[in-house]
């Protein structure tokens, strides 16, 4: 068995400014469509929510690279980062990787969201 952890945290305004000045395209590059629903759902704080949503990405990418050939490709798209049903984050889509376990945790406030990973192979 092998584990990795992975951590990020990001400021929320640097989220807020991608989606504002780039729109779409920076949508569409980095999100599926059922975290942008998510996220767009939240209102005012959408931006909390992408931003904590960018982090957890980083964070498996970071965590993934452990068990990753060079040669494969990974995709921002590739991860998908959603909610239960009492709200808590699990990671729904992990490109074409085997792990036998995802677990996420992932927060933010006003300036910074942050996410860490656990990845059991």
């Amino acid at each position: 068995m092998n584990i990795a952890c992975g951590t990020d945290i990001i400021e929320i305004k640097r989220i807020k400014q991608s989606i504002e000045t780039i729109g779409e395209k920076f949508l569409n590059r980095i999100y599926t469509i059922n975290e942008i629903n998510y996220c767009e759902s939240k209102k005012s704080q959408k931006y909390q929510h992408y931003a904590a949503r960018f982090a957890a990405k980083e964070a498996i990418f970071k965590a993934s690279s452990k068990f990753i050939d060079n040669k494969f490709s990974v995709d921002w798209k590739d991860f998908e980062i959603l909610n239960d049903s009492q709200g808590r984050p699990y990671v729904s889509k992990a490109a074409n990787l085997k792990f036998n376990q995802i677990d996420i945790s992932i927060s933010h406030c006003k300036q910074y969201a942050t996410a860490n990973v656990i990845i059991i192979k």
